[in-house]
């Protein structure tokens, strides 16, 4: 039996490896867009992972420091081939980004501005927004199929838009979650307390010092991507402080102005938000730099990924964990319904975006269509619109 030929239930690492460079290569609009894509693929469309197991992955994944989507690409690979799935899927996943970016920081260091990405927005975000609606619509029976459980997930999302913090909002759901059922139900066996190793596993991460030094040495430079990768928890604006009071403040090593423009690349630019590190890291020592900076930021989530993965099927196995994890899962999926109503009110600016994002829910459901063309199919028309109004 060759590595091309897996044992039954297995992928062929090429297969793997070609799904997550498409999506690392379309992947527009956040950690909750990329994880819609990727349950279509895996999901829906391959049948590689239940709807269960997916969701078990995806709260798995909130619990750990690291860009979420990047370690569900990691988690599924780790699920179809274990090592090397791991890391086929979380490098194949990186590398469009991490290329797309650098390009962004050639640009940048050479004229002083990066190519303007509106127009392709402006087609794709209505689309990809139809792309999470439908992945919401699939996963929530089956994270809230209770009483209880729906009544967590209502309760999260209410704290989730009132300003909660992701990680008080899914430790309470998990919490909450887990008294209710051993009040409910008679006690057993007592199980092994599982969780608490999969949540501290960012503890050693914290070790990690940043280096010192006014000079930008690519040392240095991977030190602090490093420790930044192994402590941050939520969004690209979480990324932003972070990158802020280590590169502008304690180091002076960026101005504001180009931390900015070092976020909004990450932002614009399909896959992971954290090759925002690429853009820094090809400003401040060129190519050397974007390599090494992205090394640094990334190498965190496949040690998490690779702590955590083994531990999930046994999570699920106590009755303890397993109740805990219902209720991080409902609320992982409250944190992803706040966010596409975030995406929402940024998608849906106009009576053309309310009509692409109508359309691709109508190519979704009526005729299956895989999202990437979705997406692409979202750029075309996007650019098509800003030619038209240029031509008036």
């Amino acid at each position: 039996m060759t590595a091309e030929t897996p044992p039954p239930g297995e992928t062929p690492l090429s297969e793997l490896g070609l799904l997550f460079l498409r999506l690392g290569a379309t992947a527009f609009g956040g950690p909750a867009a990329h994880i819609a894509m990727m349950e279509d693929e895996v999901v829906r469309r391959r049948g590689w992972l239940s709807p269960e197991r997916f969701l078990d992955l995806l709260g798995a994944t909130n619990l750990i420091p690291g860009p979420n989507s990047t370690e569900m690409a990691i988690h599924i690979g780790w699920e179809r081939r274990r090592w090397a799935g791991l890391l086929v899927a979380g490098v194949a996943f990186i590398v469009p980004a991490m290329l797309i970016t650098a390009g962004c920081g050639w640009a940048y260091a050479r004229y002083g501005a990066v190519p303007s990405a509106r127009w392709l927005l402006y087609g794709v975000k209505p689309v990809i927004l139809a792309v999470v609606v439908q992945a919401l619509w699939g996963l929530a029976p089956r994270a809230a199929r209770t009483p209880r459980l729906r009544v967590l997930g209502a309760v999260a999302v209410a704290a989730s838009a009132l300003g909660g913090h992701e990680l008080a909002v899914l430790f309470g759901g998990g919490l909450l979650n887990l008294l209710a059922s051993r009040r409910r139900t008679p006690a057993g066996p007592p199980g092994r307390a599982l969780f608490p190793p999969l949540v501290g596993a960012g503890a050693a991460g914290t070790a990690v010092g940043a280096a010192a030094g006014a000079t930008v040495g690519l040392g240095p430079l991977f030190w602090v991507f490093l420790k930044t990768g192994s402590v941050l928890f939520g969004s690209g604006y979480v990324l932003l402080a972070f990158l802020r009071a280590d590169l502008v403040q304690r180091l002076g090593w960026l101005t504001e102005a180009q931390l900015l423009d070092a976020i909004a690349v990450g932002q614009v630019t399909p896959g992971p938000v954290f090759t925002t590190a690429t853009f820094v890291g090809y400003v401040l020592a060129g190519p050397a730099g974007a390599l090494v900076a992205t090394a640094g930021i990334f190498l965190p989530a496949f040690v998490f990924v690779a702590l955590s993965g083994p531990l999930v099927p046994r999570l699920r196995a106590s009755p303890g964990a397993g109740a805990f994890l219902d209720g991080v899962n409902v609320a992982s999926l409250a944190l992803m319904a706040v966010v596409t109503a975030q995406l929402g009110r940024a998608a849906l600016v106009d009576l053309p975006t309310a009509v692409l994002a109508l359309l691709g829910a109508a190519a979704l459901l009526r005729w299956k269509l895989n999202s990437t063309w979705l997406v692409l199919g979202g750029a075309v028309l996007g650019w098509a619109f800003h030619a038209a109004r240029l031509t008036r």
